[in-house]
């Protein structure tokens, strides 16, 4: 098999992905602002793929060959410019999707208006907001081609103006960063009648313009956005003597002033300025990217709530499980059978109430958990420093290489450890992905331990929009090796470690996942049941896509549900068309990993934090577990046979990268409203605290 015939680069294949979020956003379908806020997504995805993806690929080409003789120059300025065409395209797509949106709002009486629409009255409540709220929050940066060009902040939208004088000809540039950090970036003007008018920031800025350059003889202003993006990247120092929290904070701040891999800018811009800037940035000029006259849609995820019902989702009550809200603890119903719960569509504070009930149960003894990504004002962190407070023994692994949550880590590792918590941190070449919680308890019979463990981070804001899934147990098997890769994660010593039932990784993960696929070979050669499905965010790794391959070609049926990145072919004849795979984009973002194996009809199901990408499989500390309960394997199975049948939001996944919907067809079957159709007839969705 030729390479490019056998992996699609793994770049093109994410951007490909953000066309199918790009597609939400167009579907009439959608409620409105609910295709906004797709626009938002596509948008904030976009910034980090160049602060990640397009960064790391530059810093690449300016390595010496005799650093990595592996890195293919040629083909990495191939990729980029690949990037560079295909983001210009989705750049224009994005433009006419969101002309289009303006046009359908209008019809829903709700209207988008900049300086030069306002009437009267309009531009007084305008000018009365800027004076009273805004002109003291922004701080403008004078241009002038003798002096040193100003640093532009990363990711951070600017009003490019151009100053001049009618009757001297004089003109002037400057720079204008629109205050979004401490205000909101929409302005809701008062209604009339039942007509909403929004107004952008940006527009309320333009508008007074006049005051804002008041000191200055200039009586022609002109303001154009732009918004640079920088290399995200951080550098830590590998050995393990240094202190990794100074060597992290020295490397965030290194962040802030990466290199420049875009700049996105008004199309209107006149040539002349937009030249002087990005010359002065030394941009090449295919990483400007034209746009319209907004940037960073991403502040479209907070759109405020304009009280119009019919342009929104439905919001799906709670669905919440008897077993948990009948028993006096939830020790008491985990150690009757192991509990799955289905996040969003049952409750996150679940979690929050088994360690709200660790921490004054004076049976407990310790608690350990990893946290990779917390809440903003986490509950989970809160609920761990009262159990300190009352005497438990609480260990936290904070993983403060989580990318952008760096800071907020740094920040809740110091309040826990002020509190008294023991904090470990892993060695700058390994991040401890895996989603743990183990509670020991002193019970008849003797210390009984009780986890939670899961496919999703301990973050109560994002369990609200992502669909993860996790099992409460007491299941020996399960506990005692969580309580052995809370020792791996201490001492990191891997090849101190052997695990019987999880699949761990750096240590078994791999193998064990290469070992099961290839079972599945050998059980199609002798004629007994033989198929593989994994569900996963991304399918990267080319071994793994390799056995999968060999698989296929041994007539192995294969049904992948991927969301982002798949490098894997599916469907080419002669080496993947006994694989299948869609990707689902909906309302929730789909985030679990199950990986189901038939095992000759004795079916085995796995459940993880772990995609099936290098970085995963090699250099995580990552946890993938078994499903022992009939019960909980019967409702995950569901899930699967639901996903796999989606005709509504389901896309084929194929070497074209095209997102065709998979055909539509009756009954609709929509996945994420299916399965919660499913939970709540099965538990019913009466609040017990209501009762």
């Amino acid at each position: 098999m030729a390479k490019k015939k056998r992996l699609i680069n793994r770049e093109l294949s994410w951007l490909s992905f953000n066309d199918r979020v790009l597609q939400e956003a167009y579907d009439t379908n959608v409620p409105l602002l609910e295709r906004l806020k797709f626009l938002g997504i596509f948008s904030s995805n976009l910034d980090e793929f160049f602060r990640v993806r397009v960064a790391t690929n530059k810093r690449m080409l300016q390595l010496k060959s005799s650093v990595n003789r592996d890195i293919n120059k040629r083909e990495i300025k191939e990729t980029l410019q690949d990037i560079y065409n295909k983001v210009v395209i989705q750049q224009v797509k994005f433009n006419n999707i969101y002309n289009q949106l303006l046009e359908e709002f209008k019809a829903k009486n709700v209207y988008f208006v900049n300086e030069k629409q306002l009437n009267i009255q309009q531009s007084l409540d305008v000018r009365k907001y800027f004076r009273e709220e805004i002109i003291n929050t922004i701080f403008p940066l004078i241009l002038d081609e003798r002096k040193p060009f100003p640093f532009l902040r990363d990711n951070t939208v600017y009003l490019a103006c151009k100053l001049s004088n009618s009757i001297t000809k004089q003109k002037k540039y400057a720079l204008i960063p629109l205050p979004t950090k401490v205000k909101k970036r929409f302005f809701q003007l008062p209604k009339q009648g039942n007509t909403t008018y929004m107004m952008f920031i940006d527009d309320v800025i333009r508008c007074n313009l006049d005051v804002v350059f008041s000191s200055f003889e200039y009586n022609v202003f002109e303001a154009y956005t732009i918004k640079l993006t920088r290399d995200a990247e951080i550098d830590l120092d590998n050995d393990i003597s240094s202190n990794l929290m100074d060597s992290l904070q020295r490397s965030l701040n290194q962040r802030k002033r990466g290199q420049p891999v875009r700049l996105i800018y008004d199309q209107e811009m006149p040539d002349d300025f937009i030249k002087f800037i990005y010359q002065k940035l030394t941009l090449s000029k295919d990483e400007l990217i034209p746009g319209q006259r907004y940037h960073n849609f991403r502040d479209f995820i907070g759109f405020p709530d304009i009280k119009k019902t019919d342009l929104k989702y439905q919001s799906m009550e709670p669905l919440y499980i008897p077993e948990l809200d009948k028993a006096k603890t939830m020790f008491n119903a985990i150690r009757q059978k192991d509990i799955l719960i289905s996040n969003p569509y049952q409750p996150f504070s679940y979690i929050i109430r088994m360690l709200r009930q660790a921490a004054i149960d004076p049976d407990v003894q310790s608690i350990k958990m990893t946290l990779y990504r917390v809440a903003e004002n986490s509950n989970v962190v809160n609920a761990l420093i009262n159990a300190v407070k009352n005497g438990k023994k609480v260990t936290v692994m904070m993983e403060l290489k989580a990318r952008f949550d760096e800071e907020h880590n740094i920040y809740w590792s110091n309040k826990l450890k002020e509190a008294g918590a023991t904090v470990l941190f892993t060695i700058p070449s390994i991040k401890v992905h895996c989603k743990l919680c183990l509670i020991s308890r002193k019970e008849k019979n003797g210390v009984k331990l009780y986890a939670h463990v899961g496919t999703g981070n301990y973050n109560g804001d994002t369990a609200k929009v992502y669909c993860d899934h996790s099992v409460l147990t007491s299941n020996a098997k399960i506990t005692n090796e969580i309580n052995k890769v809370f020792k791996l994660i201490a001492d990191f010593k891997p090849e101190n470690y052997k695990f019987n039932t999880l699949l761990v990784a750096p240590i078994n993960l791999r193998s064990s996942i290469i070992r099961m696929i290839e079972a599945e070979i050998r059980n199609k050669k002798a004629g007994k049941e033989a198929y593989v499905i994994m569900k996963m965010n991304a399918l990267v790794d080319p071994e793994i896509i390799d056995k999968l391959y060999e698989a296929s070609r041994a007539g192995v049926k294969i049904h992948l549900i991927v969301r982002s990145i798949m490098c894997l072919a599916a469907g080419v004849k002669g080496m993947s068309e006994n694989i299948k795979a869609i990707s689902i984009v909906d309302k929730y973002l789909e985030h679990a990993r199950i990986y189901i194996f038939a095992n000759a009809g004795k079916e085995k199901m796995y459940m993880g934090s772990a995609d099936m990408m290098t970085r995963n499989l090699d250099t995580r500390v990552e946890v993938v577990f078994p499903v022992l309960s009939p019960h909980v394997a019967e409702e995950i199975r569901k899930l699967i046979d639901i996903q796999l049948s989606d005709n509504c939001k389901a896309r084929i996944l194929d070497e074209f990268q095209i997102n065709e919907y998979k055909p539509s067809s009756i009954p609709k079957i929509r996945s994420q409203v299916e399965f919660y159709n499913y939970l709540k007839n099965k538990y019913g969705n009466i609040n017990p605290y209501i009762l």
